[in-house]
């Protein structure tokens, strides 16, 4: 088990708000590396990220840095790092960078000594409280966790608390913490917060809830009427709404749950000016306006949230010590293993 070194606000960024923090840099303003330093080759990319989004993101790139081909291995946050682990003890990591959707695995890796330091990523336009004080990891967006409802359901909960109403039984699914990376920070925060703990999770289990893989199945199940509630993340409900699927977010009045969808450049790293130019291109404002063409919240403040999107400032979050949750990641997933199997 490793120590956070990291504090609260470091670590998840608790209340999106105004405050960024200019940090020198190699690089030009708008974050992009200078004109003359030599960006080509294969870049290999690990992440956690949809198809759909990787294929946008690495096509937005590939825009500005037509020279790099990037390989993608893409899967659930944890099926990314138990790759990533096995290589690294067969001493061949292959990846470059590392994009994921929380920051405990992060945390991890710096413990390990296994990120490095971005130097040369230029973040002016990032507020502090979304890169860790060591700048091995940085967040590239804001992701809530929240309920999806089919429009058609006869219950339509408002808080957490109600996917434990009867009227649910049987009718309610969430992506494990054991696959996806956000769902390990939505169990561990629920867990932790004293009006649901560990008993609203084993309530859920006896409302016979489902754990499935990810949150693309919850989005499935919901949409076309399997289930009528289900824990998922906010951009793939939003999304589906707009494009006219039958499903509603709902923020539970308890809060949202949340990641930032860090990401880091190995130590092993076999292409470092690819991969600076990778993550330069995430936080700048390039990037940055991008990410909110996918459906998700900017992390910086002076770019819109998308058509239809509220407010990142008027996001309710559910509060909880953010190093308390790091440093129980893996008990969290064991007790949810025991409750739900898996």
């Amino acid at each position: 088990m490793f120590t956070p070194r990291l504090s609260r606000r470091h670590v998840l960024g608790m209340a999106p708000a105004a405050g960024l923090t200019a940090l020198g840099s190699t690089l030009l303003p708008h974050g992009l590396l200078h004109a003359q330093t030599p960006v080509s080759g294969n870049l290999s990319l690990y992440t956690s990220q949809p198809d759909r989004d990787a294929r946008g993101t690495i096509a937005a790139f590939n825009a500005q840095y037509p020279n790099v081909k990037v390989n993608v291995f893409r899967s659930g946050t944890t099926e990314v790092m138990n790759r990533l682990r096995t290589e690294m003890a067969a001493g061949s990591p292959r990846a470059d960078v590392l994009l994921i959707a929380d920051a405990i695995s992060m945390e991890s890796l710096k413990a390990d000594g296994r990120l490095m330091r971005l130097q040369h990523i230029d973040t002016q336009h990032i507020p502090q409280r979304y890169f860790d004080n060591e700048r091995t990891y940085i967040g590239t967006k804001l992701i809530s966790t929240g309920i999806v409802v089919n429009a058609k359901s006869s219950f339509k909960p408002k808080s957490w608390k109600d996917l434990l109403n009867p009227a649910l039984k049987g009718q309610v699914i969430m992506p494990s913490p054991l696959y996806s990376g956000a769902a390990a920070i939505t169990v561990g925060a629920w867990s932790r917060t004293p009006d649901l703990g560990w008993a609203f999770i084993e309530g859920l289990k006896a409302n016979k809830a489902m754990a499935t893989k990810g949150n693309g199945a919850v989005l499935q199940q919901v949409a076309n009427g399997e289930k009528m509630a289900g824990v998922l993340v906010d951009f793939m409900a939003l999304n589906a709404k707009a494009k006219g699927s039958p499903v509603e977010f709902v923020t539970p009045k308890e809060g949202l749950t949340y990641v930032t969808e860090p990401a880091a450049i190995l130590n092993t790293a076999s292409n470092i000016p690819a991969a600076q130019a990778f993550v330069s291109f995430l936080v700048s404002p390039e990037g940055q306006k991008f990410s909110t063409t996918l459906g998700y919240f900017p992390l910086q403040g002076n770019i819109p949230t998308p058509a239809g999107y509220p407010k990142v400032d008027s996001l309710r979050f559910l509060p909880f010590d953010a190093n308390a949750l790091l440093a129980g990641a893996e008990t969290d997933r064991k007790r949810f293993s025991e409750i739900f199997g898996g």
